[in-house]
């Protein structure tokens, strides 16, 4: 079976996987994180989002010998080393955003690769242009959360 290194939240982890596996797959259940979840599995409603060398990818569509020798981030890593919440991560909370909590963290990468690749600014525009899918329906206390870091 094919080997892949790959450093996942800020450590190299090695690992034996068909080359087509989802990456989803491997984080969950060969390396235990269980942030990004299994939602549709076409990457369409984002609940599996992570990144990969700080862009926004859905990890139940991208094989895994995708991310070979790579930097992938979960909503594990996403927080600083001493444990102080990433901008967002504290804006949820602040927000309380969370309902069922499902997608809260494809929904939080995905906005922390927005504000990333817009310079930390966003606008209604570009939150408009999410596409993660929430059954609660907590859009509008997303949308504050996500202002809130952007200012």
């Amino acid at each position: 079976m094919p080997e892949y290194t790959f450093e996942l939240n800020g450590e190299d982890v090695t690992i034996e996987a068909p080359s087509d596996v989802g990456l989803l797959y491997v984080l969950r259940d060969m390396l235990g994180i269980t942030g990004p979840k299994y939602g549709c599995g076409v990457g369409v409603c984002r609940a599996c989002t992570c990144h990969l060398n700080g862009k926004e990818i859905q990890t139940c569509i991208t094989p895994v010998e995708d991310v070979d020798h790579k930097k992938v981030t979960t909503i594990e890593g996403l927080a600083e080393e001493d444990g102080t919440l990433h901008p967002l991560q504290q804006a949820w909370i602040d927000y309380d955003v969370a309902q069922c909590g499902y997608c809260q963290a494809g929904q939080i990468m995905t906005a922390a690769a927005m504000l990333k690749k817009n310079g930390g600014k966003v606008d209604d525009d570009d939150i408009d242009e999410m596409q993660n899918v929430c059954r609660c329906g907590t859009y509008f206390r997303i949308r504050q959360a996500i202002k809130s870091v952007s200012r």
